[in-house]
């Protein structure tokens, strides 16, 4: 999915997927001016038409994958 990094605030647990209701991991800011929130799965599967009408698309899927500490220990 293509990304474009936004100074919008991050996505947390209270954010959640306009088609399912899981934790949204995706804020799609529409040409039109409005905004969908997607979980992962949602986004993956609607990408070819989201990518259509964004004007931007903050994608924090990658925290499905990160394990919580470990980006502290590559730091130091």
């Amino acid at each position: 999915m293509t990304t474009v990094l936004t100074p919008a605030s991050p996505l947390t647990a209270a954010d959640r997927c306009d088609r399912c209701g899981a934790q949204a991991y995706l804020r799609v800011v529409l040409l039109s001016g409005g905004e969908l929130l997607f979980c992962a799965h949602h986004g993956r599967k609607f990408e070819p038409e989201l990518k259509k009408i964004a004007a931007e698309i903050q994608d924090e899927t990658e925290r499905l994958t990160t394990v919580p500490g470990t980006a502290n220990e590559e730091e130091r």
